[in-house]
């Protein structure tokens, strides 16, 4: 049996290899000399007027790097955490938008357009007076049903697709389809702030959901109509606005070389997953494609894999069947 000889489980999702076994010059390196070959995430504050795919082309350029992409795109107007993942942290990006992320936004009431968002066509526009008569205690009341898991129905001017056409496209034509509602979950919804017309809320929410169709259910709710005003996502997962750092930071980073600084592990988007360090023949066993067994608990059925020097190796699924443990992404030695 191969021997792992350390496993790690966090019931709070922030396990890792032992601090001993990691060097935190490793994973935040500041050093200007000649940096390892660009893979990691960077944590991007995202201007507003920027695409998603924009801040990938800027990161793309300057990092002169073929393989970037981000994880849950934000529109133009929003500003806040976009995760892109460079070099072999592409292979994870699947693991980052399944994050939970939390959002502040700001909807104005009394306003319906065709986005759901301000920059949209305005389609109808409440009478000020009714407006005005919304109260606080409406708006916490009409949220109530918003919370926990919902179904909810996507805006048309979304990356969505019917029969192979993104639904913005079909939009832009005047062409609107019955889009199916879908289940998901905002555990958090706070009302911040109430300034009529204008109500910032705060969300914590699953992947696939839509704050522009919140925006426009809640004005709905009320009576008055409401397009979102406003967007910034404070958090993705573990990463958050307060750790974020501005594109142009990261591309004068990239053009000088000294990113190192700024870039997280590709494991950082995997803590959820319980940790195991594997003896020298298990890392080879690995790398070589075959399953393993380990030694350790494991309260997941994927795991991160670490060598005895605290280096990434993969991660690894249970095969049910044989009990095993199946290499499912390796990534390349340190070096």
């Amino acid at each position: 049996m191969a021997l792992c000889t350390h496993c790690v489980h966090n019931p709070e999702n922030e396990g890792k290899p032992p601090s001993s076994l990691l060097d935190p010059d490793r994973i935040h390196p500041v050093s200007r000399q000649t940096p390892p070959p660009l893979s990691g995430i960077f944590n991007v504050d995202k201007p507003a007027g920027m695409t998603s795919h924009d801040v990938v082309a800027a990161i793309r350029r300057a990092g002169k790097e073929r393989r970037v992409g981000h994880a849950g795109t934000l529109d133009p107007m929003a500003t806040g955490v976009l995760l892109v993942g460079v070099g072999s942290a592409t292979r994870i990006i699947e693991y980052l938008m399944e994050g939970t992320k939390v959002y502040e936004g700001t909807v104005r009431l009394g306003l319906t357009t065709t986005t759901y968002d301000i920059e949209g066509e305005v389609t109808a526009q409440a009478a000020p007076e009714a407006v005005a008569a919304v109260t606080r205690e409406a708006i916490e009341a009409a949220l109530a049903p918003f919370r926990g898991q919902i179904q909810q129905v996507p805006p048309m001017y979304s990356a969505l697709k019917r029969e192979g056409r993104p639904l913005y496209e079909l939009a832009r034509e005047g062409i609107e389809v019955e889009r199916e509602p879908r289940s998901v979950e905002i555990s958090q919804l706070d009302l911040v702030t109430w300034n009529p017309p204008e109500a910032t809320l705060r969300a914590t929410v699953s992947k696939g959901t839509y704050i522009r169709s919140l925006a426009h259910d809640l004005g709905q709710a009320l009576g008055v109509g409401g397009t979102l005003s406003a967007l910034r996502r404070l958090a993705v997962g573990s990463f958050t606005v307060a750790d974020a750092e501005p594109l142009d930071t990261l591309v004068e980073a990239l053009e000088g070389q000294y990113w190192t600084q700024f870039i997280h592990p590709l494991d950082d988007a995997l803590l959820h997953f319980d940790a195991c360090v594997v003896d020298g023949a298990t890392e080879t066993a690995i790398r070589q494609g075959r399953q393993v067994a380990v030694s350790c608990e494991a309260h997941t059925t994927t795991l991160r894999a670490y060598n005895l020097q605290g280096d990434f190796i993969g991660l690894l699924k249970l095969d049910e069947w044989t009990k095993l443990w199946q290499p499912d992404k390796v990534f390349p030695k340190q070096k």
